[in-house]
């Protein structure tokens, strides 16, 4: 068998579970589209990890895999954030047939943005170990998890479709930001480089969010609950990474530096 088979099959998973997601957002099945993005970013994570192992990387492998990550974490979260503008408050400056029909077009500007993300990161040399904008898994979880959460909130008189459309136009300029955000990958567990610090603390942190929103849950809400948790993380990621360019503690440091 060649050995390419196992990490082409594992993006495949991704890109099928990407069109599963899409055909879910669509149908107002935000939970189904939730849980097939989060298994999308699994086979996205063995798909490079086999790959590797394997030695078995392909100029094919990459360029499947981009177009499998812009289904899933470009494409779906798309099409949650479509069917969402269709059920969203409008105020009463927007409230004609035109903008019905209209902004929940819009959506696919994180589709679009995404993309460009993608084919951004093949070329940048700079994005080997840490990231240079908000990375599409980041963003499409995020996304999937907020929606699938808080339904409730983004449909009431609290929230409407200009918020909407802002909000998303904030995450398609992170994706396409020059903003160095952390990766999860740590390259030595030295606590002198700032930069290691503030990732362990984030994963504790993460860690500990997590938890609590498990253990909180209702029974029977407990995947709910989660998924609130999992927005938060990628919330305070975002947050942590904007307090890091702004301070300057943006590169991780070579122990030996």
């Amino acid at each position: 068998m060649n050995r390419r088979f196992i990490p082409n099959a594992l993006t495949c998973g991704n890109l099928i579970c990407g069109c599963i997601a899409t055909g879910a957002g669509f149908h107002h099945h935000f939970t189904t589209a939730f849980i097939f993005i989060i298994l999308g970013a699994v086979f996205d994570f063995f798909d490079g990890f086999a790959a590797r192992l394997l030695k078995a990387p392909s100029k094919m492998g990459i360029e499947l895999d981009s177009l499998a990550d812009d289904v899933t974490f470009g494409v779906a979260p798309s099409a949650m954030i479509f069917t969402l503008f269709t059920e969203v408050r409008y105020p009463e400056m927007l409230y004609s047939p035109f903008w019905f029909k209209f902004l929940p077009f819009t959506a696919f500007l994180l589709a679009a943005f995404s993309a460009y993300r993608l084919a951004k990161f093949n070329l940048d040399e700079r994005q080997r170990l840490d990231f240079i904008g908000l990375p599409t898994p980041a963003c499409a979880i995020f996304w999937a998890s907020f929606i699938s959460s808080s339904e409730a909130y983004l449909t009431s008189p609290r929230f409407n479709a200009p918020f909407l459309f802002a909000f998303m136009l904030m995450f398609c300029f992170l994706l396409i930001s020059e903003i160095p955000m952390f990766s999860l990958k740590f390259k030595h567990f030295d606590m002198r480089d700032k930069h290691t610090m503030v990732k362990f603390g984030f994963v504790l942190v993460c860690a500990g969010i997590m938890a609590i929103s498990g253990l909180s849950a209702d029974s029977g809400f407990v995947l709910q609950s989660m998924s609130k948790g999992l927005a938060g993380c990628i919330g305070l990621y975002i947050l942590t990474c904007l307090v890091m360019y702004m301070t300057g503690i943006s590169r991780e440091k070579d122990v030996n530096e």
